[in-house]
């Protein structure tokens, strides 16, 4: 049996969902299903779902939204990993004026520590990195010399790529639109409480 783990970087995913209006209405997305869906036979076994994202504090209605979905994610039984958001200054050579902008930090470097540990625990014999992000490239480095017997793969996000990611792992896999459709939760979803945790209304 093959035991594989699975470790999603939830904005990249995010952001590849929301840049196309077509993919839009399934970021309602079930990330144990979906993760699920990619093993290769009914011998493999799902070592984990781990989800690596931040909270956008600045926005109370994206911060909720947010908070209700990782409510569904923590129900099926996926792992949640925070980091945060940290305001810069960035200037703006369209027009030439600078401006302040959130940007999330600490995550790349937490799916990567994550990865190490996982491996070192001995709790996988395949890890797949959900994104298309070559930050994490030196952990995965890492990794592969330091457990040579773990293979890594990455899984790209819908319509998304990265030729140095597909170079330094062992396998590479694709999101097609029937993974993101059959790996929906209900709306609403019920919770054993009796609560209901509906789709937020502008994600349909």
């Amino acid at each position: 049996m093959v035991r594989t783990m699975f470790f999603i970087d939830g904005f990249n995913f995010y952001h590849a969902l929301k840049e196309k209006q077509k993919y839009h209405k399934y970021l309602w997305l079930n990330y144990l299903e979906f993760a699920s869906s990619f093993l290769r036979s009914p011998d493999d076994s799902l070592a984990g779902v781990l989800y690596f994202s931040a909270l956008p504090s600045w926005d109370q209605k994206k911060k909720q939204r947010h908070l209700v979905f990782i409510r569904a994610l923590q129900h099926a039984g996926v792992t949640i990993i925070m980091s945060r958001f940290k305001e810069k200054t960035v200037f703006c050579k369209v027009c030439h004026n600078w401006f302040k902008a959130n940007e999330e930090k600490q995550t790349d470097v937490s799916i990567g520590v994550y990865l190490f540990r996982e491996a070192h625990l001995d709790r996988f014999d395949r890890a797949v990195l959900v994104t298309n992000d070559t930050d994490l490239v030196p952990a995965i480095k890492v990794v592969k010399e330091t457990f040579p017997e773990k293979k890594i793969g990455v899984l790209f996000p819908i319509e998304r790529h990265s030729t140095e990611l597909q170079e330094i792992c062992d396998f590479r896999l694709y999101t097609k639109r029937q993974h993101l459709k059959k790996s929906q939760f209900p709306d609403p979803l019920v919770l054993p409480s009796g609560k209901l945790l509906s789709k937020p209304p502008s994600w349909k």
